[in-house]
């Protein structure tokens, strides 16, 4: 795929994204199938809370934002550069082992993390459950 095409593939999935968070489209499909929250729920609207200054509503709506976010936004930009990147450049050595055993630790630490904070929230901590709408009463709604 060229790049102009790669551009524009980008600008279609960040419209359609756009679209569906305009119309408050349920983008979960665990929270839009089965109507219950899933591990990230929330993470979007502390996202901006936090972008917007606002720390301490940003950890009521979801206590691991200062970890998912950033991590999340570092995979989305490398993922970019990657897919903008010449095949034919030369490539400097990775300043992370990705697949090395500490790699492999972190991120078992950070999902195990994260389903422990969605289980917490099931029971009433951490403000949750989150309430969240399903695709059938999204559904129900527009018609």
């Amino acid at each position: 795929m060229n790049r102009p095409l790669r551009f524009a593939f980008l600008v279609g999935v960040a419209a359609a994204v756009g679209l569906a968070a305009w119309q408050h489209f349920p983008l979960c499909p665990l929270a839009s199938t089965f109507g219950i929250p899933c591990p990230g729920c929330g993470l979007t609207r502390a996202t901006l809370a936090l972008l917007r200054g606002d720390l301490a509503r940003a950890l009521q709506i979801h206590p691991l934002v200062w970890l998912l976010s950033p991590l999340f936004f570092g995979f989305v930009g490398a993922a970019v550069v990657q897919m903008f990147r010449d095949p034919r450049a030369p490539r400097p050595p990775p300043r992370i082992r990705w697949n090395g055993r500490g790699m492999n630790v972190v991120a078992v630490f950070v999902l195990l993390l994260t389903l422990g904070v969605w289980l917490a929230r099931f029971a009433g901590y951490f403000g949750g459950p989150v309430p969240v709408t399903s695709l059938h009463a999204w559904l129900a709604q527009r018609l």
